[in-house]
Parts: C-alpha cells; sequence; structure tokens
C-alpha cells in the first residue's frame, strides 16, 4: 500500500513536469513548426483562399466609407479629400496584401521579449516538482490500515494535480490556435481600412492578435515566478502523523500550482487590461 500512496503522487507530479516542460516549448516555437508544420500550410492557404474576398470587401467598405464621408459628388472634387480617400484605399490594400507579413513580424518580436525573459532570468525549463524524500521515509514501516487514507489521499490529491495540469496545458495550446485562426482570417478584417467607419475593426482586429501574441510574455512569466517557488518547495511536518503530514504538503503544494494555473488562465485578460481591450 505504501507503494501505491508513493506511485500515486509521483505519477501526478511526473505528468505535472511533463505538461509544465511541454508549455515551455510551446512559448519558444513559431507557428511554421508547431506540429511540423503541417497546420501553419493549412492555414496560409486558407488566408491565401480568402484574399480574394478582401479585396472584394475592399472596395465595398471604401465605396460604404466614401458615401458616408463625402456629403455630395462635388467633395470628392476637392484635391485633398480625393487625395486623403486614395491614400486610404492604397493603405487597405497594402494592409490585406502585406497583413501577413506585418502579423509574422508582431509575433516575432513577441517571441523575442518572451526569450528574453526567460534568457535573462536564468530559466529554461527547470522548476519541476519532486516528492520530498520524507514523505517515503515517514510511510515506510506503514501497515495496511495505517496507509488506506494515505492512499484516498494522494489519489485525490494526484488527480487534481492532474486535472490542473492538462488546463494549464489546454490554456497555452489554445493561444497557439488563436494566433493560427488569426493568421487565417486576416485579409477579411484588415479589408475594413478601406472605409472609414469600418476602419476601427482593423483597429481592434490588430490590437487583439498583439494581445494573443503578449499572453506569451505573461504565461512565461508566470512559469518563472513558479519555477522561483518550486525551489523552496512546501516543508514536510515530520513531528505530525503520516496522514496530516502528506495531507499538509498535498494541500500546500495544490494552493502553489493553482496559482500558476490561475495565472496562465488569466493572462488573456491581464493583456487586455495592459492594452485597454
Amino acid at each position: 500500500m505504501n507503494e501505491w500512496v508513493l506511485d500515486s503522487l509521483n505519477w501526478a507530479l511526473d505528468t505535472w513536469n511533463e505538461k509544465l516542460y511541454e508549455i515551455w516549448q510551446l512559448l519558444t516555437e513559431s507557428p511554421e513548426t508547431f506540429r511540423g508544420g503541417t497546420v501553419w500550410r493549412i492555414m496560409l492557404n486558407v488566408n491565401g483562399a480568402l484574399k480574394a474576398i478582401g479585396y472584394g470587401l475592399l472596395v465595398l467598405f471604401f465605396a460604404v466609407g466614401v458615401m458616408k464621408t463625402c456629403g455630395s459628388f462635388a467633395d470628392l472634387k476637392r484635391p485633398g479629400q480625393a487625395i486623403r480617400l486614395f491614400v486610404r484605399f492604397v493603405l487597405a490594400k497594402a494592409a490585406v496584401d502585406y497583413g501577413l507579413d506585418l502579423m509574422i513580424a508582431v509575433f516575432k518580436v513577441a517571441q523575442g521579449m518572451v526569450s528574453d525573459i526567460i534568457t535573462r532570468s536564468g530559466v529554461s525549463g527547470a522548476g519541476g516538482v519532486m516528492l520530498p524524500a520524507e514523505i517515503a521515509e515517514m510511510l515506510d514501516g506503514l501497515s495496511f490500515l495505517e496507509s488506506l487514507p494515505l492512499w484516498i489521499v494522494s489519489l485525490l490529491g494526484g488527480l487534481l494535480i492532474v486535472v490542473l495540469s492538462f488546463v494549464m496545458i489546454l490554456t497555452v495550446y489554445a493561444r497557439m490556435f488563436k494566433l493560427m485562426m488569426y493568421t487565417a482570417i486576416a485579409p477579411v478584417p484588415l479589408s475594413c481600412f478601406a472605409g472609414e467607419p469600418t476602419g476601427s475593426v482593423g483597429k481592434s482586429f490588430l490590437r487583439s492578435y498583439a494581445g494573443v501574441c503578449l499572453e506569451g510574455a505573461i504565461i512565461a512569466l508566470a512559469c518563472i515566478i513558479f519555477s522561483a517557488m518550486a525551489a523552496s518547495p512546501p516543508s514536510v511536518d515530520t513531528s505530525a502523523s503520516a496522514v496530516m503530514a502528506v495531507w499538509g504538503y498535498v494541500g500546500e503544494l495544490i494552493f502553489n500550482l493553482l496559482l500558476l494555473v490561475g495565472a496562465v488562465k488569466m493572462s488573456d485578460r491581464m493583456v487586455k487590461e495592459m492594452m485597454g481591450l
């Protein structure tokens, strides 16, 4: 039974460490290499296909913008007004044509921030959680009946740790998926720059995309803080009974893991508050 208790806790912590390491890999990975690049190539194909729709919407939004901003045809004869509308149309077309390059450049800037944060912190995938040796020593020699409540505690705590690890990794994968989807759909919202009334849609799209890119920096900072906390793991009260010692350790450990999961889950909200989205 003692081996079951240790196996349950070690299995949960190994799963957590594996997902934490996977997060480090995802934070430093680009969409071009994600899952071998297959998904990225599909998104590029979708982006290219939607450019044709983007050009059509470009003309539509431009016409709507002209009707909204010009009270009569005489307004178009004014050189200043005509030049301003022409420049808006040219810039909007350039946004549709080269929007993908702009988005890749923004992503690379954000990835550079993540790399600098990780490099300056001195943390690179470390910070895993290990089971203290005191736990194994306290379990040594316990009878079956004494080990039974410990096994229940370790099983429930281990399951909760595994659930938290999957919630955390799903949040990071969701960020990568959002980056892919923003890339695929980009020509449609970027075409909104052609009209003054619809220009806010394009601005909102770019701000939202920049926010998704910056989520990586927030997640990296959260993982670095957790790694620093993991360097000083929860203490084991060797003066208490084995049940209370294990329960206290698991409870404090889960609290620390919840802090990281909560910070990762709130990364999008933090970015929106920082950028005023």
